[in-house]
């Protein structure tokens, strides 16, 4: 009788760990890069660290196929990284292509497909800047129809708090995401950390999680501090496309 309780104990220590890893690797984290496609700072670097990432890549640029080709070849996910209207800032901060609030209903759907069109590999979309665009409705109801055509889902950056973005995905049945967490809202290496650093915190107690980090200015930073933090929230959860984050979606490729 005793064997048998020194063996149930032991038995019982020993799934300890493993039960505690399992329920710890049932949470989700999606870490979605954006601003690829200009041939910009830590892009090359950044898409060969050894987690699955979104690359969000924006249309029309010097590198754009190239950077999702790429992307594609190291594993990451490619989504659209659709220039929008701003409420502050330079039109010429978005880039060619860019979707605004003053053109015709035929002009936005003819850019967004053509954004569409543009981006090898591309199984969804979110916004460059957008905190105009994004909280007008009759905007992003052309640009949630187009994903919907294609079968992209739709990452809402939540650049600004009004967004109609999940109000119209709901009503249009389009599948949608929105943004949790910004790395590099301000670009200094202290603030990326400090961000990396809260990241881990709510990690312990949320489920699922999306943060968005950039190229260019803040990215050889962002692959810093993702070196040293992937260790960190590969122990806390399983590190995912954003696709995974919407099981029932179904991937239409009308491209070509």
């Amino acid at each position: 009788m005793l064997r048998l309780i020194i063996l149930f104990v032991f038995i019982f220590t020993m799934h300890q760990p493993h039960l505690a890893e399992s329920e710890t690797k049932k949470k989700e984290l999606a870490i979605v890069i954006d601003d690829l496609g200009n041939n910009m700072k830590g892009t090359e670097e950044i898409l060969k660290l050894p987690i699955t990432l979104t690359a969000a890549i924006m249309p029309f640029m010097p590198t754009s196929k190239q950077d999702a080709e790429l992307a594609k070849k190291y594993g990451h996910e490619v989504i659209v990284h659709m220039p929008m209207e701003p409420k502050k800032g330079k039109k010429s901060w978005l880039g060619p292509g860019a979707i605004t609030t003053d053109l015709s209903d035929d002009e936005i759907r003819k850019r967004v497909v053509a954004a569409i069109k543009d981006i090898p590999h591309a199984v969804g979309m979110n916004h460059h800047m957008g905190s105009k665009a994004t909280e007008d409705e009759r905007v992003m109801r052309i640009v949630l129809g187009v994903c919907k055509e294609y079968g992209l889902f739709y990452l809402d950056s939540k650049t600004t708090g009004k967004s109609v973005v999940g109000k119209l995905a709901e009503e249009m049945n389009v599948p949608y995401l929105e943004n949790n967490f910004f790395f590099d809202d301000i670009y200094t290496k202290q603030h990326i950390t400090k961000q990396a650093k809260l990241l881990a915190g709510e990690l312990s107690e949320k489920d699922r999680l999306i943060a968005i980090g950039h190229v260019g200015v803040s990215g050889p930073m962002m692959v810093d501090v993702l070196q040293e933090y992937i260790p960190v929230y590969k122990n806390q959860a399983k590190i995912v496309p954003l696709s995974v984050l919407i099981p029932e979606l179904k991937f239409i490729d009308k491209r070509f």
